[in-house]
């Protein structure tokens, strides 16, 4: 069940899509970043391994991109993407294929420059 903020007409927005090794999470938001609706593949009745698999991020996409053309009218987005999980590009096709004008796709996933400093080497 996607979650539905207060409706109001807006044209342009950005989609969120966090794809996790165990989840996916679509945000839908207005330019300003006020979030409009919020919905996760464990929010649309996928649990366990199943969460994590391209079929439920495109249906959690799908749910989330209906449900905010149905109240706010939305017809252009951006994608911003983040995460190493199975359902990226299944996520992106999905956006897709809701009649949303795609303007841009960005990768925001987080990479370390040089990480944390690894324990000491075993001696035998």
């Amino acid at each position: 069940m996607a979650v539905v903020k207060k409706k109001r007409n807006v044209v342009v927005g950005r989609v969120h899509i966090c794809a996790t090794y165990n989840n996916v999470i679509v945000t839908i938001a207005d330019q300003q970043g006020h979030v409009l609706v919020t919905t996760s593949a464990g929010a649309c009745n996928f649990k366990g391994s199943k969460k994590s698999t391209p079929y439920a991020a495109q249906e959690t996409v799908a749910r989330a991109v209906k449900a905010v053309i149905e109240r706010n009218g939305m017809k252009t987005v951006s994608v911003c993407i983040s995460g190493p999980g199975a359902g990226r590009e299944a996520a992106i096709r999905a956006v897709q294929a809701c009649n949303l004008n795609v303007t841009s796709i960005k990768d925001v996933t987080k990479l370390p420059h040089n990480g944390c400093k690894l324990p000491k080497r075993r001696r035998v």
